[in-house]
């Protein structure tokens, strides 16, 4: 079996590379951050890549690499790579969010102490022969109100040392839970102008989007009272940088610290150069020995796991798992795909090759996983229906919307399991429910198909027929099956009522060749037989 190709770049740390090298099955080449051309040459020899944000993957370099599965970035930013088009090819896009955490908010109170202290001056002025002692009149954090934008993992950890300096602190972040606020000790404020009317050093720590870009401009800012700290170390672009200078130009900002920028590295002749009370730095949020160790082996190991066992949990691009971990979440996902795979195969029984809709009920207890679960019912939905390309968890659900296929989900507690969950397909003028429950530890069992309850694995190759109940077809069936050398695993019969209309689940071992199936049709009684054949 050929080994999967890793490409590592932009110097990851060593100790995250050593953990992809140990693998047997990885072969890991590891070079410098290539040049763009090279880079764009090699990358379609590879099933995954790991770098930093030195090496830019835009959609033209992602479209021409049909063989990559993973690329993973060691930090948390993903501007450098194009992720809606790695969606839309299947390419799993994973980060290390977690792993210079600490490095970004101890930064925070290195550029706020630097301020307050006036400690750039001081040591420029040292070093040009000044004793300026008298002119450097600072302040101190104890006392300060700090108001935190985004209370994630950064802004908890800046709140927790805010604290240790006696700080006041507040925060604004309308997506995060009560709870957190509490857990933290932060003052939660209703929207983010209260915050600034409050706040005495803002420090920022949300991701840059629509909704971000621009959020501290020429309006929020003269919001905050005259001698505040503006501090954003997050992402370039949430600050609007020309009415920053002009507040710091006008005296009406003590000061503000910058370590991210729209374009990056700032030209020479850059504005924000020169401006007064401005403390830049080349992003440096992440720049500790410690962070770049952390991140490097989380991404590696989120990595390692994608390619050997299929764990997405980490891909920022797969449908959230939420709910259950993901060891307990995968056997649910195959439930998923297998019965929505099974409802397709008899829908198309039917005549219905263009099923128009797609509904996934849940119980109770995996209803927090509903999108992951949802996202595995269309890889069912059209796996082995596609011209070309993979589809996955990763975009599978865009694959089917745009074939036009209606999406839904809803929770349920009549599906006899609070883990259950039922896959419902319908077409025009057809509809097939199949269901199951895969509890952990268990191995997961369609329970119903239709109108009957039956009890079967979904593995290997399942025989669905649909009969009457009348004695002897199961004997006829299993004989054929025998002469056939079709080896069955299970046989479940079930029926509605008897003497009427029955539907038998059988798994067995190898393939049905469509001749058997055929014969199976000729069998007195056997009204359809629709065959599944699923993976390993």
């Amino acid at each position: 079996m050929a080994r999967l190709r890793i490409l590592v770049t932009d110097d990851i740390d060593p100790e995250g590379v050593q953990l992809l090298a140990a693998e047997p099955s990885f072969e890991v080449d590891e070079v410098p951050t290539l040049p763009a051309e090279e880079f764009r040459r090699r990358l379609p020899d590879y099933d995954a890549f790991v770098g930093r944000s030195a090496t830019r993957l835009p959609a033209d370099v992602l479209e021409a690499a049909p063989r990559l599965r993973i690329v993973g970035r060691a930090g948390v930013g993903v501007d450098n790579i194009a992720v809606d088009t790695a969606t839309a090819r299947g390419i799993a896009v994973i980060n290390a969010p977690a792993g210079n955490t600490v490095a970004v908010a101890e930064l925070v109170f290195g550029g706020m102490l630097a301020l307050l202290r006036h400690v750039p001056r001081a040591t420029a002025g040292m070093h040009a022969g000044k004793w300026e002692r008298s002119d450097l009149m600072g302040h101190e954090c104890k006392g300060r109100t700090l108001g935190i934008v985004g209370l994630g993992r950064i802004g908890s950890e800046v709140a927790l040392r805010a604290h240790a300096f006696g700080m006041k602190v507040i925060a604004y972040d309308p997506y995060i839970a009560a709870e957190r606020f509490q857990a933290f000790r932060v003052q939660p404020m209703s929207s983010l102008e209260t915050l600034l009317d409050e706040a005495q050093v803002v420090s920022l720590h949300v991701p840059l989007t629509p909704e971000t870009t621009g959020m501290i401009g020429k309006r929020e800012l003269a919001r905050l009272a005259p001698g505040a700290l503006v501090l954003n170390y997050a992402r370039g672009g949430i600050v609007d940088e020309p009415a920053l200078v002009a507040a710091l130009h006008s005296g009406h900002l003590r000061g503000a610290g910058l370590d991210a920028y729209p374009a990056e590295p700032l030209k020479g002749d850059h504005a924000l150069r020169g401006v007064p009370n401005l403390l830049l730095t080349p992003h440096l949020g992440a720049s500790t020995v410690e962070a770049q160790r952390n991140v490097a082996v989380d991404v590696c190991v989120a990595v390692r796991d994608a390619l050997l066992t299929g764990d997405l949990s980490r891909s920022l691009n797969v449908a959230a798992a939420g709910g259950p971990d993901w060891g307990h979440l995968r056997p649910l996902l195959q439930l998923a795909q297998r019965a929505a795979a099974t409802a397709r195969a008899l829908l198309e029984d039917r005549g219905v090759t263009a099923p128009a809709r797609l509904t996934i009920r849940c119980g109770p207890e995996v209803v927090g996983s509903a999108a992951a679960i949802l996202a595995s019912a269309c890889v069912g939905l059209l796996e082995g229906t596609l011209d070309h390309g993979r589809v996955n968890l990763i975009n599978a659900r865009a694959l089917a919307e745009n074939r036009g296929v209606v999406l839904a989900t809803a929770e349920s507690d009549q599906l006899g399991h609070p883990e259950a969950i039922e896959v419902v397909l319908a077409g025009a003028l057809s509809e097939i429910s199949v269901g199951g429950h895969a509890p952990a530890g268990t191995t997961a069992r369609l329970t119903r198909i239709g109108s009957f309850h039956v009890d079967v694995a979904p593995r290997g190759t399942l025989l669905i027929l649909r009969n009457a109940d009348v004695p002897g077809v199961i004997g006829r069936v299993g004989t054929l099956l025998g002469d056939a050398a079709c080896n069955i695993a299970e046989y479940h019969q079930a029926r509605l009522a008897q003497g009427g209309e029955a539907l038998a689940a059988i798994t067995v071992d190898g393939p049905i060749p469509p001749a058997v199936r055929e014969q199976l049709l000729h069998v007195p009684d056997v009204r359809s037989a629709t065959v599944v054949r699923f993976d390993a």
